[in-house]
C-alpha cells in the first residue's frame, strides 16, 4: 500500500495487519469525522479528518524507528471518536469540558466492541498490551510532555490553517529525535519555536473563541436534536454527514432548530461578555514543556527558559467563555 501524507511524504506500508487495520470499518469511518469538530462556513484553513490524523501519528512513529505495536496503537488511537470529535464533551453529561475526555473515557470499551480485536488477534499480537499507553510513552504521554499525537496535530493544524510551511515542518522534524522512550529537541531554538507554535495554534483554535462558539452551538444543536428525538446516541458514532443529514429534514419544521443551525453557521454575531451573556463554559486549553538537548545535558524548556515557566502556568488553565449571540 502507497500512502502520500502531506506532513511526512511518501510511504510504503507492507504489513497486513497495518493494511488491514486501515481499511477497516473503525478506520474508515473516521475519514468523515472533521478534526476541528464542525467546519462550517467560518472556520478557516483546510479541512483535516481524524483520519488523516491517525495516519500521521503512525506515520510519525513509524518514521522514529516506533516498534509494530506502538504503529498499530497510534494507528487506532483516535477510533473512538463520535462525530464532530469534542464537541461530544459539550452534548453528553458525561463529558467534561476542561478536560475533553469523552473519546479517551470510553477508547477501550468502544475498541472491544469493534472488528480490531479479531484483526489483532490474527496476526498473533497482544491486544491487551496494545491498549495499554503506558507501553508507549512516544505515542502518548501527558501534558506539557510532548508526544506523536500531539506532535502530529501541531504540525497538521499549523500546515493546514496556513500558520507554518512544509519547510517550517521539516525543520521541526529534522529538529527531533528519539532516546530512552522520550522525544527531545535537538536544540533549544527548536524547541522554543515549536512550543511557541503550539501555544499559537491554543491560543488561537485550539481553546480559542472561533472554537468556543463552535463547540457550543454545535452541542446545541445536537443536544436540541437528541432532545426531540430526530437523532439517538447511537447517530453520534456514525459520521459529520451522516448526523447532519438526518436531522435536515427537520429544520424546515422546526424553528428552534433553524435558528440553532443558523448560530453554529455564523448567521449570527457571538461576542464574550463576563456583563451580558446567555452561555457559560469553558474550553480546555494545552500547554507543552518539550524535553532538549542543552550541551548534552537533556532539560525541559521551561528550565533553561524562565519565562516559559510562567507561560505553562497560565496557558494551562482552562479557558472561560460568556457567549452572547
Amino acid at each position: 500500500m502507497q500512502y502520500l501524507d502531506k506532513i511526512y511524504g511518501q510511504f510504503e506500508i507492507e504489513e497486513p495487519v497495518l493494511i488491514e487495520l486501515i481499511d477497516s470499518p473503525s478506520l474508515q469511518r473516521l475519514k468523515d469525522i472533521d478534526q476541528q469538530g464542525y467546519r462550517g462556513k467560518n472556520f478557516p484553513g483546510d479541512p483535516c479528518s481524524r483520519f488523516e490524523h491517525s495516519l500521521g501519528v503512525f506515520l510519525l512513529l513509524r518514521k522514529y524507528g516506533a516498534p509494530l505495536e506502538e504503529q498499530i496503537a497510534g494507528l487506532i488511537h483516535d477510533v473512538s471518536h463520535s462525530a464532530f470529535s469534542h464537541i461530544i464533551d459539550y452534548v453528553l453529561a458525561k463529558g467534561t469540558e476542561k478536560e475533553q475526555s469523552h473519546q479517551d473515557d470510553v477508547f477501550e470499551e468502544y475498541v472491544l466492541k469493534s472488528e480490531i480485536p479479531e484483526i489483532i488477534k490474527k496476526y498473533d499480537l497482544n491486544l491487551e498490551y496494545i491498549l495499554n499507553d503506558a507501553n508507549f510513552p512516544l505515542k502518548e504521554t501527558s501534558l506539557p510532555n510532548i508526544c506523536a499525537d500531539r506532535i502530529d496535530y501541531c504540525l497538521r493544524d499549523g500546515f493546514n490553517l496556513k500558520v507554518t510551511t512544509t519547510k517550517s515542518t521539516d525543520y521541526f522534524l529534522s529538529e527531533l529525535t528519539t532516546q530512552n522512550q522520550q522525544w527531545i529537541f535537538k536544540n533549544q531554538e527548536a524547541a522554543k519555536k515549536f512550543s511557541e507554535l503550539f501555544s499559537e495554534l491554543n491560543t488561537k483554535y485550539y481553546s480559542g473563541f472561533i472554537s468556543a462558539t463552535m463547540f457550543v452551538t454545535v452541542a446545541n444543536y445536537l443536544k436540541h436534536a437528541l432532545d426531540k428525538k430526530y437523532i439517538d446516541k447511537k447517530d453520534l458514532y456514525t459520521t459529520d454527514k451522516l448526523v447532519l443529514t438526518k436531522i435536515e429534514p427537520y429544520i424546515i419544521k422546526d424553528q428552534e432548530l433553524q435558528h440553532l443551525f443558523n448560530l453554529m453557521n455564523g448567521g449570527i454575531l457571538a461576542t464574550n461578555n463576563p456583563q451580558n451573556y446567555k452561555q457559560h463554559f469553558f474550553c480546555k486549553s494545552r500547554a507543552i514543556d518539550p524535553l532538549l538537548d542543552k550541551d548534552g545535558q537533556i532539560q525541559k524548556l521551561s528550565n533553561v527558559w524562565p519565562e516559559w515557566q510562567e507561560r505553562l502556568k497560565t496557558e494551562s488553565i482552562p479557558k472561560e467563555y460568556f457567549i452572547q449571540f
